[in-house]
């Protein structure tokens, strides 16, 4: 069986493909990893699969968007970290969806309701149930964020993350806690997926939750420093760019 995985998070990535070769409820011959929007419709223009795997939020946009340029008849497993979300997918669809942290007890139960009605699925309601869905929902914004903790994927609320840091080659994420981990993405582009009235780009290492501002400290109508709780290990001076300095302001005061 081929098996297609959407999915632009490679944390999420590694950790599905460790939990399908293991089991053992579906022969798997090959797995094929798309990691955006462009590539899903590139691969789907010449090739099929037997299932997939696909993430509700890509980077490059909604994965349901794929839809409108390639037809798939193949049955899918939804993944999302929005419950919400997800609720509303799953009532639309007849195809199961794991949300984010999943087990691997989740996978196995969404392979086995996969092998139940895989001789029986019809792709026509499925595909006007995608066309309702897409006309239906707006855009959606990030609000928990999948991280590595130990051997086993941990969710991170938007209100116990305080901000995003990147240092060297590597992206950051502080949470209320002081808990500190790596999270696979850049902040040029996470940015885009959070909500702007919680989270604000101060500079080109940091995006920070308002709720994390502890001090506003003005050495001059140029240069703003920002004190945060809990403080950074590293890059412990905060500075609003002063770029941003207006924006961040008018941010701060709506």
């Amino acid at each position: 069986m081929k098996i297609a995985i959407i999915e632009d998070e490679l944390l999420a990535v590694n950790y599905l493909k460790n939990l399908l070769d293991k089991q053992s409820i579906v022969p798997l011959t090959e797995t094929v990893v798309l990691r955006s929007k462009k590539q899903a419709i590139d691969f789907f223009g010449n090739h099929s699969a037997d299932l997939i795997f696909m993430d509700i939020h890509l980077g490059d946009g909604m994965s349901l968007e794929i839809f409108e340029d390639v037809e798939l008849f193949t049955p899918i497993i939804f993944i999302t970290a929005f419950d919400e979300y997800a609720m509303r997918v799953f009532r639309h669809f007849t195809i199961d969806y794991l949300l984010k942290p999943f087990e691997e007890e989740d996978l196995h139960k969404a392979l086995q309701k996969f092998i139940s009605i895989r001789s029986n699925f019809d792709p026509e309601p499925v595909l006007r149930s995608i066309s309702s869905l897409r006309q239906a929902e707006g855009p959606e914004l990030m609000k928990r964020f999948m991280v590595r903790d130990g051997n086993k994927l941990k969710s991170i609320d938007e209100g116990n993350t305080a901000y995003f840091f990147a240092s060297g080659k590597y992206l950051f994420l502080t949470t209320v806690d002081h808990q500190t981990y790596i999270y696979d993405d850049t902040i040029k582009d996470v940015i885009h997926k959070l909500n702007p009235q919680l989270f604000f780009k101060i500079n080109r290492k940091f995006i920070i939750n308002k709720n994390a501002i502890v001090e506003i400290i003005k050495h001059s109508s140029q240069k703003i420093e920002l004190k945060l709780a809990p403080a950074p290990e590293i890059n412990s001076d905060v500075f609003i760019s002063k770029r941003q300095i207006t924006e961040c302001l008018s941010w701060l005061k709506s």
